[in-house]
């Protein structure tokens, strides 16, 4: 396969990725609740590490190498955020908390790994085929940014996530477990049957396997990230067309996701300009793109970095010193 990259960035990228994931998964062996420090520690780390990658390019490739994952990096973190958000209303929905969020989300964030190679692979080999393709990325960008800019930030919370199609068609093929069973995915009938027993109620029927209410969760957050593959991927990929640099990019963004996650929960009521500021990044990639693709204007890849660090910076800054209007707030079941 042509990376468009030697072996040895490929090389350093798998490396730092499972070296790091690897350090992840051994300081969270520990069942424990995840708090706003250790995210934020995690977090800090992850934007660290990236950081080092983009250094590592600049130094042994090109500026220009750099500046194209560093536009990729900050974009796929900024898209993620709406993505989140949906996250938390599906945790809400199948009442899921605490140690349980970051299992389900490891597991989610290893298949967006594997799902968002499929697109990126896909996505490059698509784009440059004719001037046509490149315009209908750029349509589906300039779409999405409108969809944002127009999107409600409560639209999500009012969603029942356990009725979603993806939850109903698992249940044609495998029976669900009413309860919780600790952390598993799956029972066997006979461990669904004895706990049945124990507990007191009656199973919907009798079956060899049983859905946990986890598995349903995490079938459902992993529905989700797909879906946002469709947004995300061409908006990256209009930024360059490098497979290497889209992937890296996009690898450095989603594994940082679970711990993004866990900051967003308490703090994504804050930046409540942040969606808008990525809708008008969605916009300006898609002239980006449509100028490009009509051969009328070249913008500068220093020129896209500046700009989209600059709305999202600004986004940030504009919920500080705007905060939106508090709501009341009603109890509900998290």
């Amino acid at each position: 396969m042509d990376f468009g990259f030697p072996i040895e960035a490929v090389t350093v990228l798998v490396v730092v990725v499972i070296a790091s994931v690897w350090l992840d998964l051994f300081a969270h062996r520990n069942a424990e609740e995840v708090t706003f420090k250790n995210a934020l520690g995690w977090s800090v780390f992850w934007v660290a590490l990236a950081m080092a990658f983009y250094g590592y390019l600049h130094i042994r490739y090109s500026e220009e190498s750099a500046s194209l994952f560093l536009s990729g990096y900050v974009l796929e973190k900024a898209l993620s955020i709406d993505n989140m958000m949906v996250f938390v209303a599906i945790f809400a929905s199948f009442n899921i908390k605490g140690i349980l969020q970051h299992r389900i989300l490891y597991y989610g964030i290893a298949g967006a790994l594997i799902f968002r190679a499929i697109f990126v692979a896909a996505g490059t080999a698509l784009f440059g085929m004719s001037q046509w393709v490149e315009l209908l990325f750029a349509a589906i960008v300039l779409w999405t940014g409108i969809k944002m800019f127009g999107g409600s930030g409560d639209e999500e919370t009012s969603e029942d996530y356990s009725e979603h199609w993806s939850v109903r068609l698992t249940q044609k093929f495998m029976p669900v477990f009413p309860r919780m069973a600790g952390k598993r995915f799956v029972l066997s009938g006979k461990e669904a049957e004895a706990i049945a027993e124990r507990e007191g109620f009656t199973l919907p029927q009798r079956a060899r396997f049983y859905a946990t209410p986890v598995l349903l969760c995490l079938i459902c957050i992993e529905i989700s990230d797909i879906i946002f593959s469709f947004d995300s991927v061409p908006a990256i990929v209009a930024i360059t067309q490098e497979p290497f640099l889209v992937y890296a990019s996009v690898i450095f963004a989603i594994l940082g996701l679970r711990n993004l996650y866990f900051m967003l929960a308490a703090a994504a009521k804050l930046l409540v300009h942040l969606e808008k500021a990525v809708a008008l990044v969605l916009v300006f990639i898609a002239i980006k793109l449509g100028t490009s693709a009509l051969d009328i204007y070249h913008i500068d890849h220093q020129v896209s970095l500046f700009v989209v660090l600059g709305l999202i910076l600004g986004g940030v800054l504009a919920s500080l010193v705007f905060p939106g209007k508090e709501t009341p707030h009603t109890d509900n079941q998290s």
